[in-house]
């Protein structure tokens, strides 16, 4: 079994889950593995591109000196968009934030961070990557959007450095380029296992069409296939009220024959949908509604028609304990992908503390028992995606509530 840390008191104050919709979650939360063992953000740029430039300026030149958290002796690289235009940057300083509040809170941790700023660019990131191991970064941490991603993983793959990345798109994972962003693939794996246990193996579906939906649709066919399942009616709809109505209408027809409906959007649509499938005469009390992460929103649970709704998420408790943390120390509201860079550098410092020379070998960071994290349990697998264990959670007009738990332990299947 993995070895936990103390875990601090988490605090009530909630906070949702909004997971990032583009292509392709204390130190003390983190759970080392053992050797021996077997086993959101509705407004954020799409991953799966570069990151808007510095607002009012061209794009970023040569490499800079790197800022430095920590005193350690482990050096590890962190590279974030934190001078990108809009929301990227945003978010790439509430990660910074983050990584230097999980240093602050890991007991005697033996890291320095080398903190480098891409501005989404990634030709910038793969200037700095060289740049931090250069001045001997055992491990680079982030960047946050694909094509940074794959820019440093090609540098630091020939350096043989492992990268821990944020990115969603399971396009730029490989063997020593790690992503421990949250997949869609993953939520569509967790509701629908959940979904079958039921007994329910007929579904119906209105994907959104745009990248996020691509993704969604292969992950749930393939999911539905593996549990002798049947898609009885799919369909794709436009983020426009007016151009919704014909796909919305197509699979209120083929209903009847469907024990579930899956819509993988978020709180911006959803509603929309939901109240057109029943105006065209769908009984949501009988048919069972599904979504992603993506409903982890307010307006999910405020919605007539969405009560009683399922879908997959990572257990609340952790994050609102660090967001509660994180108001603490910064005065603001932290961004929901802050955890990543928390976990991330969390991981490294258990890692060194605990794991010697190896400490950042594939077998290391491969290990099936995998780690917890604030948005519980996550372990990478050898192509560089990653599981993670998530909840079910029911939609309920006064908040959500947790129908299955997030397991505590991987299996031998994975979950």
């Amino acid at each position: 079994m993995p070895v936990e840390m103390p875990l601090q008191t988490p605090v009530a104050t909630p906070s949702r889950r909004r997971l990032l919709a583009g292509l392709l979650g204390t130190a003390g939360t983190l759970l080392a593995a053992c050797s021996n063992n077997s086993s959101f953000f509705n407004s954020l740029p799409s991953l799966s591109s570069s990151a808007p430039p510095p607002e009012g300026g061209p794009p970023p030149g040569p490499a800079v000196a790197a800022n430095t958290i920590g005193t350690g002796q482990v050096k590890a690289g962190l590279i974030l968009p934190m001078s990108a235009g809009g929301n990227a940057g945003v978010a790439g300083m509430a990660m910074r934030n983050a990584a230097e509040m999980a240093l602050s809170e890991f007991n005697g941790a033996n890291v320095q961070l080398l903190v480098l700023d891409d501005a989404g660019n990634p030709d910038t990131a793969r200037q700095i990557a060289q740049q931090a191991m250069d001045q001997g970064a055992e491990i680079i941490l982030g960047p946050l959007f694909a094509q940074s991603v794959s820019a440093v993983g090609g540098v630091a793959r020939a350096r043989n450095i492992p990268v821990i990345a944020f990115s969603t798109d399971t396009n730029v994972a490989s063997n020593g380029v790690y992503l421990l962003s949250f997949l869609p693939e993953t939520d569509v794996e967790r509701i629908v296992q959940y979904t079958s246990s039921t007994g329910k193996h007929s579904y119906a579906a209105l994907i959104p069409d745009n990248p996020y939906g691509t993704v969604v649709e292969a992950a749930f066919r393939q999911a539905v296939a593996r549990r002798n399942g049947q898609v009885v009616a799919l369909e794709h709809y436009p983020h426009d009220k007016a151009a919704m109505a014909g796909p919305v209408r197509n699979v209120a027809q083929a209903a009847v024959r469907a024990e579930a409906i899956f819509i993988p959007d978020g709180g911006d649509a959803v509603p929309d949908v939901v109240a057109m499938l029943v105006s065209n005469g769908v009984n949501t009390k009988k048919t069972q509604l599904l979504g992603t992460g993506l409903w982890d929103d307010p307006r999910i649970s405020s919605a007539p028609g969405l009560d009683g709704g399922w879908y997959a998420a990572p257990d609340g408790a952790g994050y609102r304990a660090f967001a509660e943390r994180y108001r603490t120390r910064f005065k603001q509201e932290p961004v929901r992908t802050s955890t990543l860079a928390y976990d991330a550098v969390a991981l490294i410092a258990a890692l060194v503390k605990t794991q010697g020379a190896q400490r950042f070998s594939q077998p290391v960071l491969t290990n099936s028992s995998g780690f917890t994290g604030i948005d519980g349990l996550f372990r990478f697998r050898q192509d560089g995606t990653n599981d993670r264990g998530l909840a079910v959670l029911r939609v309920t007009p006064t908040g959500t509530q947790i129908i299955s738990p997030a397991p505590k332990s991987f299996g031998a299947s994975g979950i």
